[in-house]
C-alpha cells in the first residue's frame, strides 16, 4: 500500500516550482496570498522566473530546482506552478532517494502525472489537483478546497450528477491515472505504472478525437483497460476535429473501449482542464459508486 506523507499543518513551509511550463511571480501572487491565508509559508524556487524557450528554465534548472525541495527537510509539500510540458524530460535527472525517507506532498496535474505516477511507481501517493498559476480562477473556489483538504488531511467525498453513459456499479482500489496524453508517453517507461484492481481517471484537453481515439487503442493493447476496478472519465476540454469529423465524442470513443469490461464507469466527473477540478489522491484506496442517481467517490476506510 502506497504511504501517505504528513498531513500540513499552520506554520508549515510549501515550496513553488515550475517543471514544466514557465510562469513569473506577478502571476503567483494570487497563490501566494492564498496558500499564506491557509497559514502556509510559501518559498518560491529559482525555476520560478526562470525562462528557456516555454520552460521555467533549462532542464539543469529545473530539474536542480525540484531535487532541491525535494530533499530540503524544511519544506512540507511541492506545488508544481503549471503543466503545459516538459516534466518527463527531467524525471530521470531526479535521485528520489532523500525524499522516500522522508515523504512530503508534491501536487499538481496535467504535464504533473508525469510525478503523480512516478511517485505512485515508488510506492508514494500524491496529488492530482490545481496548480498555484490558476489558483484565482473564476469557478475554482471548490477545486482549491479540495486541495487545501487534501493537503491537510481532512476528510474528502465527492458526489456527482449522473451521466447518460454511465455504467452502474461499485468498486474500491486505489486511484491511479491523470493526463491520457501522459500516462501513454510513460508508458513502458520506469514511470509506468500498474493500473490492474485500480480505479483510473482519465482528462484531457485540445486532442484530436482521432488521437484520443488512438491513445486508447494503445492502453487498451497494452492490457492497461481489461483489469481495471472502475473507471473515471473526467473532462476533455475544447477537444479538436478534422475536416472529415471523427464521427464520435470523446465520452463516446472512451464507452467504446471500456465497454468491452465489466467495471463500473463514471463519466462527467469534475477533475481536469476546467475550474471544477477537484483534487484526487493519487495512491489512495477509494469507493466508487456509480448508481442511477448520481456518482459517489470516497476514500475507502
Amino acid at each position: 500500500m502506497p504511504t501517505t506523507p504528513p498531513s500540513l499543518r499552520p506554520g508549515d513551509q510549501v515550496a513553488i516550482v515550475c517543471t514544466a511550463r514557465k510562469v513569473s511571480r506577478e502571476e503567483l501572487a494570487p497563490a501566494i496570498q492564498i496558500l499564506e491565508s491557509w497559514g502556509l509559508r510559501v518559498t518560491l524556487g529559482e525555476s520560478v522566473a526562470a525562462a528557456y524557450h516555454q520552460f521555467g528554465g533549462d532542464d539543469a534548472l529545473r530539474a536542480r530546482d525540484f531535487q532541491r525541495q525535494l530533499d530540503d527537510p524544511a519544506i512540507r509539500a511541492i506545488l508544481v506552478a503549471r503543466g503545459g510540458y516538459g516534466t518527463p524530460r527531467i524525471i530521470d535527472l531526479i535521485d528520489f532517494s532523500r525524499f522516500e525517507q522522508n515523504p512530503k506532498w508534491v501536487a499538481g496535474f496535467s504535464d504533473i502525472t508525469t510525478l503523480n505516477c512516478h511517485l505512485l511507481r515508488l510506492g508514494h501517493e500524491s496529488i492530482h489537483g490545481v496548480m498555484p498559476f490558476i489558483f484565482a480562477q473564476p469557478g475554482g473556489a471548490d477545486a482549491l478546497e479540495s486541495l487545501r483538504r487534501a493537503l491537510f488531511g481532512e476528510e474528502i467525498s465527492y458526489a456527482v450528477a449522473a451521466h447518460p453513459l454511465n455504467r452502474p456499479g461499485t468498486a474500491e482500489g486505489e486511484l491511479v491515472g491523470g493526463n491520457l496524453s501522459l500516462l501513454q508517453t510513460l508508458s513502458g517507461t520506469p514511470s509506468d505504472v500498474s493500473t490492474a484492481g485500480r480505479i483510473l481517471f482519465l482528462e484531457d484537453i485540445e486532442e484530436y478525437l482521432y488521437s484520443v481515439d488512438r491513445m486508447l487503442v494503445h492502453l487498451d493493447r497494452a492490457g492497461k483497460l481489461r483489469d481495471l476496478a472502475g473507471l473515471v472519465v473526467g473532462h476533455f476540454t475544447n477537444p479538436q476535429d478534422n475536416a472529415i469529423p471523427f464521427g464520435l465524442s470523446c465520452y463516446e470513443i472512451i464507452d467504446q473501449y471500456a465497454g468491452k469490461y465489466q467495471f463500473p464507469v463514471a463519466y462527467g466527473f469534475p477533475v481536469g482542464h476546467e475550474p471544477a477540478n477537484l483534487a484526487l489522491i493519487c495512491g489512495r484506496r477509494a469507493r466508487l459508486t456509480v448508481a442511477a442517481e448520481g456518482t459517489q467517490l470516497s476514500y475507502a476506510k
